[in-house]
């Protein structure tokens, strides 16, 4: 299984454009021992050849430039065969926008995020015009083997998990099942596994028996600390109001991860404030010493 990490932050990227925190300032400056992400996509592919795209993000097409394995093959041919939105949110899904002219796509969701993408923000209404816009798959979010004709040698499993629906949802503050789910591929030669969940509050027990036994694990790492928007005078929500589990903390993610020695333990999705960006931080050694991972963007992963 061949993995890239398209874009490794999360919504704005990093530094983010209206952003003067110490990081991003920082990052600007040069004075700071960081690199620059764009917004949170990975792709995922068994035989290299035909690619899932993992969330769109909006910087999409700069992402695709710099990642030659998904530039075009023939006159007008892409590798990406497919596209699977984890969620709504505008930062997985604008991208898809930008794709138009590959129309008509094969994209994986669940119900609850077709139902915010033909409504609230009907991205997939607005690409009809286009060669008919997409082809919709339901996704399974109750843990269910399936496939996708379009990425041969991989099989996967979907879980509903505890987040939240995007600012213009009309169930932001009510949640439902499929709102946020977190991906399990499987690499059908070897049996390697990956879990993917960029955006999680809570663990379920079937995610966590699903780790158990991951070679890799791909989990949300948007925040160090429950109160790190205020900390950096960017605004007032706790990590839990933004449905993500930070890092530091008694029953944090670095907690949660403890025992999962046979994995590759991998952060994504890092907000901007968030000091594992600096790879010299004290915070980043404390993941250094605990075997966790931060990505990056063009980060490859062979399983």
């Amino acid at each position: 299984m061949h993995i890239v990490v398209l874009g490794a932050g999360a919504g704005g990227g990093f530094p983010q454009w209206n952003c003067s925190c110490s990081n991003c300032s920082g990052l600007r400056a040069g004075t700071l021992n960081a690199q620059a992400r764009t917004q949170s996509s990975i792709a995922i592919s068994a035989d290299g050849e035909n690619w899932l795209l993992c969330n769109a993000s909006p910087d999409i097409l700069a992402q695709l430039s710099h990642t030659p394995a998904l530039h075009p093959r023939g006159l007008r041919e892409s590798p990406i065969k497919a596209i699977l939105f984890v969620d709504s949110q505008i930062d997985h899904t604008t991208g898809l926008l930008m794709l138009r002219e590959g129309c008509p796509h094969h994209v994986y969701c669940s119900d609850m995020v077709y139902q915010d993408l033909t409504t609230g923000f009907p991205i997939f209404k607005l690409l009809e015009s286009w060669n008919g816009g997409i082809h919709h798959h339901s996704l399974p979010i109750g843990g269910q083997n399936f496939d996708m004709p379009q990425v041969p040698g991989l099989s996967f499993r979907s879980y509903a998990i505890e987040g939240k629906a995007p600012p213009y949802s009309p169930h932001r503050n009510d949640h439902h099942p499929g709102d946020n789910i977190a991906l399990v591929i499987t690499d059908d030669s070897n049996g390697k596994k990956c879990v993917y969940a960029p955006g999680v509050y809570n663990i379920p027990s079937a995610l966590k028996d699903e780790m158990a036994d991951a070679d890799c694990i791909m989990i949300d790492g948007t925040f160090w600390q429950e109160d790190e928007m205020a900390l950096n005078g960017v605004g007032t929500k706790l990590a839990k109001d933004m449905g993500h589990l930070p890092q530091s903390g008694s029953g944090g993610m670095i907690e949660q991860l403890n025992g999962y020695d046979k994995s590759r333990k991998v952060l994504i999705h890092i907000n901007n404030t968030n000091p594992i960006l600096n790879n010299d931080s004290a915070e980043r050694k404390i993941l250094d010493d605990e075997g966790i991972e931060v990505a990056y963007d063009g980060m490859e992963i062979v399983l």
